[in-house]
């Protein structure tokens, strides 16, 4: 799911008689850049632990986590966050222009910052990613957390057209973007949400780093018909050895919860925790998800 620059620019005004000054940032973002085959991957960490790459969903850059589940999970973990291909401040996407080619450079990415092994986190898109990244390396990954994502294929439950629609859209209205990410009756945690990324950007906390091109996304929207018309990935999650949690929105228009459910029940030995929220439940749910999340990931 997108959130670009064009979200908190159109929220400043507002949140101008929200926000008070706060102090400055004890954690300073810095962007590093790892060579791959097809060029240049962007980059940053956070926290001390087990490592957990991170993986964020259509037309978004590693900036737009919320600043505040992030400080949630650098409590027990050393994060890792990355622009895909494309995005940011990473380079052109040359590789082929799939999932699996985009969870083949994430492995490579993995190498080159000697990373061999890790537990992974996808988020939406970001989940699809991730899913190819345990199917095709699965000794890069240690433990795999799904969110708000699909299996792809015929059991895959897609939202309204509308969703669908804006879910596509490279340059949403900030009133479309806030309806997939949170309930109708609790858009003010969309604008807190904004304010946060503004803040973090200024203080140096996240990156300022909201450029996706309009080519990228559609490039990445253009891969979701594959995915959808094939059962490969589906059945291939039928004999995948990587522990699994799946997560997902109970109100979510974007991917319905019965998607994870589906994970669930396909990947021998996962588990399945639903949370109330949209598409970014894992946001406004922040405290109970790291709860459950790092549960999981300490085995």
């Amino acid at each position: 799911m997108k959130v670009r620059a064009a979200l908190v620019s159109a929220v400043v005004a507002f949140l101008a008689t929200l926000l008070v000054a706060s102090p400055a940032a004890a954690f300073e973002a810095h962007v590093r850049h790892a060579r791959v085959n097809s060029g240049q991957i962007a980059w940053y960490e956070r926290g001390q632990g087990a490592p957990l790459v991170m993986l964020i969903g259509t037309g978004s850059t590693m900036a737009e986590w919320d600043p505040a589940l992030l400080r949630l999970l650098a409590r027990h973990h050393r994060l890792v966050m990355l622009d895909y291909p494309g995005v940011g401040e990473s380079g052109p996407w040359r590789a082929p222009r799939t999932f699996a080619g985009l969870a083949d450079e994430v492995a490579r990415f993995m190498d080159a910052i000697r990373l061999p092994r890790a537990a992974v986190l996808g988020w939406s898109m970001g989940g699809f990613v991730a899913q190819q990244l345990a199917v095709r390396h699965p000794g890069h990954v240690s433990r795999l957390v799904l969110a708000g994502t699909n299996p792809g294929g015929s059991r895959t439950v897609l939202g309204t057209r509308e969703e669908q629609e804006v879910d596509s859209n490279p340059d949403p209205s900030l009133a479309e973007i806030l309806g997939e990410l949170y309930p109708p009756n609790q858009l003010g945690e969309g604008f807190a949400f904004a304010g946060r990324l503004d803040t973090a950007s200024e203080d140096g906390t996240i990156p300022n780093d909201f450029h996706v091109a309009a080519a990228t996304t559609d490039a990445q929207v253009a891969a979701e018909d594959p995915w959808l018309h094939s059962e490969g990935n589906f059945r291939a999650l039928g004999s995948l050895a990587v522990p699994t949690l799946a997560t997902g929105g109970r109100q979510d228009p974007v991917v319905p919860p019965a998607n994870l459910e589906r994970i669930a029940a396909r990947i021998p030995g996962a588990r399945l925790r639903l949370f109330a929220g949209a598409h970014a439940f894992l946001f406004q749910q922040r405290v109970a998800f790291t709860k459950v999340v790092d549960h999981f990931l300490a085995g």
